[in-house]
């Protein structure tokens, strides 16, 4: 009650100091665009082609994973997930875990996942920010879906550039060998890893590949938003 006072929940579209019991504002409840029609089955994706099963990148790249879910498109939610990560907004996890577990809950559950594991922050980085906005996002779902979450499973041991800083082909080389799961160390068949953002699966990718070296077997994703299909 306390920490409500100090600290109003806030809309995390507009920002605007809103009544307890919403978890966004009236004004800006369609602001967030769910993903539609058809989509990349195996990143989520809206596809832009009517005959294709898999985006652009799911078609050039093999991915290490079985297959992802998400909920938003980006360019409908950046701004608040800029603030969520940037502006020491942690609060809004509330909001894209609830919605998360609304959307996608049945799908979720439906992967039978042991774990979920979110994307590790760099310990430095985590210092600055205070706090890992994909866990805070997965302790969300955990507690809605009564799947445990399991932040000790994988690390992050290189302090990487940042991804949106970078063209596709220096993203996926800005991550190799970014995270470390201890081989053999946790006994974890099927993991689902979260994360804010899914653009070209980098750092999903690259995170699912150190978990099934450790030892798992499948390896899932659930992101808040992702990227445009870039065929056009």
């Amino acid at each position: 009650m306390i920490q409500r006072l100090l600290f109003p929940r806030r809309c995390p579209m507009c920002d605007s100091i809103i009544e307890r019991n919403k978890l966004i504002c009236d004004k800006c409840i369609n602001i967030p665009r769910r993903v539609f029609g058809a989509r990349c089955l195996k990143c989520s994706k809206h596809l832009n082609s009517q005959n294709a099963e898999y985006c652009y990148d799911c078609e050039k790249h093999k991915k290490s994973y079985v297959r992802g879910l998400a909920l938003y498109e980006y360019d409908s939610v950046k701004d608040s997930i800029n603030n969520f990560k940037n502006n020491s907004r942690p609060e809004y996890a509330e909001f894209f875990g609830d919605r998360i577990i609304h959307y996608l809950g049945a799908d979720i559950k439906d992967f039978k996942a042991d774990a979920l594991v979110p994307i590790p922050l760099h310990p430095s980085k985590l210092k600055k920010r205070g706090y890992n906005q994909s866990e805070l996002i997965a302790k969300v779902i955990s507690e809605g879906l009564n799947i445990p979450l399991r932040n000790d499973v994988l690390t992050r041991k290189i302090k990487t550039k940042e991804q949106k800083k970078l063209d596709d082909s220096d993203r996926q080389k800005n991550l190799v060998g970014a995270f470390h799961m201890p081989r053999n160390g946790v006994k974890l068949d099927t993991v689902i890893l979260v994360d804010d953002v899914y653009t070209t699966g980098s750092t999903v990718d690259e995170a699912s590949r150190a978990l099934l070296e450790g030892g798992v077997k499948k390896v899932y994703f659930v992101t808040v938003a992702v990227g445009v299909d870039k065929r056009q």
